[in-house]
Order: structure tokens, then C-alpha cells, then sequence
């Protein structure tokens, strides 16, 4: 009878035995339970064991280093070339002088990168194209994602002071965000300038040529009457510039105010008005003409390609971006519309593929926003190197902050043997820090590393942190 294989004893969480000295030494000056660090680093090429482990095998909290998922399983499953498109659709006939007797529709295909220079463009091109006057109302449409409230449950609420919050939308504009810039004049009161421009927005602006450089904005709105936006503070002739960025609105009702007032700019005539309209249900995304066949549409807007938007998601960690992201890997969409239940069963379809296990990690919205967002050390280092071996490698190599240079990490480890050679996405949450990535060492040689802190002072461990991808770029 053959012998039995020794089982080896199952390490205890917090268990950081076998890591080398100088490295619990880093962890340890964090001053938190060695349970709340989960730490896997290991070369990309797999040979050999661990560089360091701890923990790897429980689950963490990913905070933003969830969009490394998000943004690995949408360059496999949509590809580099991947563009998002908003539909324009004329709903009448056009004139030879350039009316539109009808409504102009215009469907949102999921693109969080519409901004309101894309859209003052885009409104131009048609005009010159022949489109001047509008008859009917703009419409506009958010078929392409089909969310119910409690979709954001595990998340924040948006906030005008959290433009970060604000949620995934199919026809987003400017991710809900308006900016406001103040500039100080010679004499008078400050000027103010708002990108985009919000038709019947009111604009109070109560700021004072006192001394002094202090401004705040105020926002209000409820239904029934125009919203309005009031500027307060001191800005005297020597303040220069400010900008301030705010979400004043809820996404419909921002995107519907903005497009009114970038028509307008783009020279273009509106009889109508712009409203916001889910269409009924129907099987696709494009609308039905009289005769029951599919309307082209009349001109269509794309976004930058995929690997473009999933460098500025990583390098400024875009929570709607991400969400956007993972809503976009549903089957047939935008052609039909993407719920959130049908993006996670996708994605946890594609860990499976990756060789990961059922709770090796759990998304929810992409982003890392949502508590429920959970993975395991060891998994993300897996997926890791599996992306580094993948024809995408590049493309997400790109898209991480690099240490001491630029996005999330511009400020930190900027002198050292991983300033320049570290790339790493960031987490952050109030109990959470992590960082996700891949680190070039002194001996030529590159490791995926996940570490992952879950702690009420989580904040303590960020030096301790860096330090411990300073000593993997330096004895790696």
C-alpha cells in the first residue's frame, strides 16, 4: 500500500512566519495586526516560489484595484479596437434648407468619456452636414443600461460635493461634472465661466473684488423650478484663476440642460425642447421606422479606442469610467441593453476561464466603490501574470500609474529603485489601501504584486506600503 503525502498544516491568518526579516519589519512599523495586510508577490514567469506571501488566500477588500480586473476582462472580451458609439436618428423628414420636421433622437451607447467638447463638435459636424433647425424636441434616450436602484446599494450616494459618486449612465456627459472656472478682473466682480453651459441654469454670482482669495459654490434645485448655482467668497484682482468642479445635477437632468445649451453654441435653432425619454422596451438598441425595419441613424459619434479609455480609468482611478466599463462587457450590448446582473455573471464567467475559483474574487459595479468588491491576494497576482503573457500586456502595462511619475502615484515613492520602474494601481477607501501591479527590479527581473490592507487606520500602512515595493525593486 503506497505511503500517504504529508498534508503540511494550514498557516493561521496573520501568520507572517515566513516571510523574510526585512520585509515583516516593513509591514510591522504600520503598527496594525499582520491579519489586516494580504500580500502575494511573485515573479511573472511563475518559476520558483513566492518572492512573499501573507494571507493570500483570504479575501480583502480591493478597493480600486477592482478596475485591474475590470480593465484586464474587458481587453480580452471586447479587444483593443473596442470604440463606444452615441447614435444620432432623425425622426422626420430634412429639409433642403436644413429643417428637421421631427424630433432629433439621440441614443447614449455608454461612452463616460463624452465630453462637452466631443458633443459641441459632433453638433457642429451636423450643421454643416445640413442639420441647422430642429422642429421637434431633442430626445434623449439611455436605453443601453437598464440599472435599478438597488444595483447601487454596497455604494455611496452621489453627492454635489462627491462628483466621484456620481453613477453609470448610458448617455453621460462630462461624467455629471461641471466645471466652474473663476477669474479675477482688474475691476468688478470676478468673471465665472461654466463648462458645460446649462440652459436655465441661474447663476448667482455674489463673489466680492474684497481681499482675500476664498470661493465656494452652492448649488439648489427641486422640481418645478430652474436650479440654481450661487457663488460666494472673497477674489480680489490678484486671486488669478480658479476651478471648481461640482456635480450640481442628477445625470438626466445635467445631460438634458447641457445639450439645450451646446446646441445653442454650436449655432444650431431648436423649436422644441430637449427631453429626457426612456423609449418604450424594445428588442435593439436602433429604433423602428413605419415599415417596421431598423432606422440608421444619421450620424454617429465615437469614443476614443479602449485601450485609451482604460489608461485615463487606471491613471485617475474614473469610478464611472470603471462602471461604465463593466456594464459594456454584456453580451450584444449596446445592440440590447446591459443590466448590472447579467455584466457580473460575464465577468465571473471570465474568471473561471482564467483557472480562478468561485470566491477567488467578486466584483460588483468594476469600480472598487462597492464594499462588496472582495479578492484574494493570490488571484490577483494569477490574473496578473496571466495578463502579462496575454497580447494585451501592453495596453494594460500602460494603463497602471507609474511610481513617483504620474496618475495616482505621481506623489509617492518618487527617490528609489522603483521610482520609474514600478506599475501600480492604487486603492483607496477609508478602511482600505492597496496596490496592484508589476514591479522591475534591480536584477532585470519583473513580479506581479498585490498587496491589500483592511483596517479601520488603514491609512497607517501607506509608508509601509511603498517601502515594501522599494524593497521587492531592490532585492527582487
Amino acid at each position: 500500500m503506497a505511503a500517504e503525502a504529508a498534508i503540511a498544516p494550514q498557516k493561521k491568518t496573520g501568520d507572517w512566519s515566513d516571510l523574510p526579516p526585512a520585509l515583516r519589519a516593513l509591514i510591522a512599523g504600520a503598527g496594525l495586526p499582520a491579519s489586516s495586510f494580504g500580500v502575494q508577490i511573485e515573479e511573472v514567469s511563475g518559476r520558483g516560489q513566492p518572492l512573499a506571501s501573507l494571507n493570500a488566500d483570504e479575501p480583502y477588500q480591493l478597493a480600486s484595484t477592482a478596475k485591474v480586473i475590470t480593465a484586464l476582462a474587458a481587453l480580452d472580451l471586447l479587444g483593443a479596437h473596442y470604440r463606444w458609439r452615441t447614435y444620432a436618428f432623425l425622426g422626420g423628414p430634412l429639409s433642403s434648407d436644413g429643417r428637421l420636421l421631427g424630433d432629433l433622437l439621440i441614443v447614449g451607447g455608454g461612452d463616460s468619456r463624452l465630453r462637452s467638447t466631443d458633443l459641441l463638435a459632433w453638433f457642429e459636424r451636423m450643421q454643416r452636414q445640413g442639420l441647422r433647425e430642429i422642429w421637434g424636441n431633442v430626445v434623449l434616450d439611455r436605453f443601453a443600461f437598464r440599472l435599478r436602484e438597488d444595483d447601487h446599494s454596497n455604494t455611496p450616494p452621489p453627492a454635489t460635493d462627491r462628483p466621484h459618486h456620481v453613477r453609470p449612465d448610458a448617455l453621460t456627459l462630462d461624467e455629471g461634472v461641471l466645471h466652474v472656472n473663476v477669474q479675477a478682473v482688474a475691476r468688478g466682480k470676478p468673471l465665472v465661466q461654466l463648462t458645460p453651459p446649462l440652459a436655465g441654469l441661474k447663476l448667482v454670482n455674489e463673489l466680492s473684488a474684497e481681499a482675500g482669495c476664498a470661493v465656494w459654490a452652492q448649488a439648489a434645485s427641486a422640481p418645478g423650478v430652474a436650479p440654481t448655482l450661487a457663488l460666494r467668497g472673497r477674489w480680489s484682482a490678484g486671486c488669478g484663476s480658479r476651478a471648481l468642479t461640482l456635480a450640481p445635477l442628477s445625470h438626466d437632468e445635467f445631460t438634458v440642460r447641457a445639450v439645450e445649451g451646446l446646441w445653442q453654441q454650436a449655432g444650431g435653432r431648436l423649436r422644441g425642447r430637449v427631453i429626457d425619454k426612456r423609449l418604450p422596451d424594445r428588442a435593439s438598441l436602433l429604433p423602428l421606422g413605419a415599415d417596421g425595419e431598423a432606422v440608421l441613424p444619421h450620424s454617429v459619434h465615437l469614443s476614443e479606442p479602449l485601450p485609451q479609455v482604460i489608461r485615463e480609468i487606471n491613471k485617475s482611478s474614473d469610478n464611472l469610467g470603471a462602471r461604465n466599463l463593466m456594464l459594456s462587457l454584456v453580451r450584444g450590448f449596446p445592440m440590447r441593453a446591459a443590466t448590472l446582473a447579467e455584466a457580473r455573471q460575464r465577468v465571473d464567467e471570465w474568471l473561471l476561464r482564467q483557472g480562478l475559483q468561485p470566491g477567488d474574487i467578486s466584483l460588483e459595479n468594476g469600480s472598487g466603490l462597492s464594499r462588496g468588491e472582495r479578492g484574494k491576494p493570490r488571484a490577483l497576482v494569477q490574473l496578473l501574470r496571466r495578463a502579462w503573457a496575454s497580447n494585451q500586456a501592453q495596453a494594460f502595462i500602460d494603463s497602471l500609474p507609474i511610481a513617483g511619475v504620474d496618475g495616482t502615484l505621481a506623489h509617492r515613492m518618487t527617490s528609489g529603485k522603483a521610482t520609474g520602474s514600478a506599475f501600480l494601481k492604487t486603492g483607496t477607501l477609508l478602511d482600505t489601501r492597496a496596490l496592484a501591479g508589476y514591479v522591475k527590479t534591480t536584477s532585470g527581473r519583473t513580479y506581479a504584486l498585490a498587496a491589500l490592507v483592511n483596517h479601520p487606520e488603514a491609512q497607517r500602512a501607506t509608508p509601509s506600503l511603498d517601502a515594501l515595493v522599494e524593497w521587492v525593486a531592490r532585492n527582487g
